[in-house]
């Protein structure tokens, strides 16, 4: 394996780890398919889901949900997001018709990943191949489990094989495997005995109300992404940008819809909140909800609200999906998604003083006229 000229590269294959459904990663994969131009794009799906995954990411930017049951009756969903690495690189593949294959192991019961990561704007800064040898020398002796063991060395079966070819290869697959399948391709490795065909896999079209809470990403910032690589906006999306775009639009909307107005210092109040609550939560830029709370902490949940609106909107829908439909919560899914309500005062268009229909009580002919008729409670 050689770590040179910011590149990971193993004979003919050339790695781009990522961190799953995270934009900056998006970005590298189209800077290095580009960059190396492969014959062959390999990334980190099980062969068994292959086929449905190629329908659902063909009809992207409409959202598509891959699911099936495990041995346990546990029914597993897996969203095609468009911020996603492994999209990106099968949608590239489609486009410039380069073979996609599927090397990962069919396994069931895989335990949810809990494990926490830099944030991925730093990429933004210092670079993904900096990032990522960063990863390596913290992680590279760390224990693996037998299900990641199984699932690498499906992984390095199958990239030795592909590299015989001598062709070049595009591997894109999770950051958590690299020290592992790293390792593992410095030996010959034997097949791994695996699933070789799932029944009772399906395919819905994901409703919008269920887009607004499942996207990994913000779904404001997954349109950006999606109108950048479509051509609609000429500048590669910064996170950091996107989110001031938001504020810019929710205090637009605030304006449209109650007629109210953030001052410059509440303004500056909000932003500072925001990035203190990313940093102490080992981030680098304000997440969404971090966004909403900091909005509701300034001014109001109305606010809040048209923050959360344009934030949460996906815009490409249809009535027409062709699919079943799928609506799904993020409590369906284990995702770790604060939650928030919105207590939202009754919208105007104008305000103005007006008397309310009310009964009058009588003036009193002396004080304390009123009070007698009361009693202690």
């Amino acid at each position: 394996m050689t770590m040179m000229n910011d590149r990971i590269q193993w004979r003919n294959v050339r790695f781009v780890p990522i961190l799953h459904n995270r934009m900056e990663f998006a970005l590298e994969i189209r800077r290095q398919f580009h960059e190396y131009r492969p014959d062959h794009v390999a990334v980190e799906y099980p062969s068994t889901l292959g086929e449905k995954i190629l329908i659902g990411i063909k009809r992207l930017p409409l959202l598509s949900v891959i699911h099936y049951e495990e041995g346990d009756g546990t029914f597993i969903y897996l969203l095609l997001e468009p911020t996603d690495g492994q999209v990106e690189a099968i949608r590239l593949a489609l486009e410039y018709n380069v073979p996609v294959h599927f090397i990962d192991r069919d396994s069931e019961f895989y335990p949810i990943d809990t494990s926490s990561m830099p944030d991925p704007y730093s990429i933004a800064r210092i670079g993904h191949f900096s990032y990522c040898n960063t990863y390596l020398k913290a992680k590279q002796n760390e224990p693996r489990s037998d299900q990641d063991m199984l699932r690498e060395k499906a992984m390095a079966f199958n990239l030795q094989n592909l590299s015989v070819s001598g062709e070049r290869v595009l591997f894109v697959g999770g950051l958590y495997h690299l020290p592992g399948i790293m390792d593992l391709l410095e030996r010959q490795q034997a097949e791994v005995i695996g699933r070789r065909q799932r029944e009772g896999i399906g395919i819905s079209h994901l409703h919008r109300d269920s887009s607004r809470e499942l996207l990994t990403e913000m779904p404001f910032l997954t349109a950006i992404y999606e109108n950048f690589r479509s051509g609609v906006i000429p500048d590669e999306p910064d996170r950091l940008k996107a989110n001031n775009e938001l504020i810019k639009i929710a205090m637009q909307n605030l304006w449209k819809n109650d007629k109210e107005r953030l001052s410059n210092s509440q303004l500056r109040v909000m932003n500072r909140f925001a990035r203190n609550y990313s940093l102490l939560s080992g981030g680098l830029v304000p997440g969404f909800y971090q966004l909403i709370v900091a909005a509701r902490g300034v001014a109001d949940d109305n606010f809040a609200y048209e923050v959360w609106d344009k934030g949460s909107d996906y815009p490409w829908q249809t009535e027409d999906p062709g699919l079943p439909v799928l609506d799904l919560k993020g409590d369906d899914l284990y995702i770790d998604q604060m939650k928030i309500r919105f207590h939202r005062r009754i919208k105007t268009s104008r305000r103005r003083l007006v008397p309310l229909p009310v009964k009058r009580r009588k003036r009193e002919n002396k004080p304390g006229e009123w009070k007698r008729d009361f009693n202690s409670h």
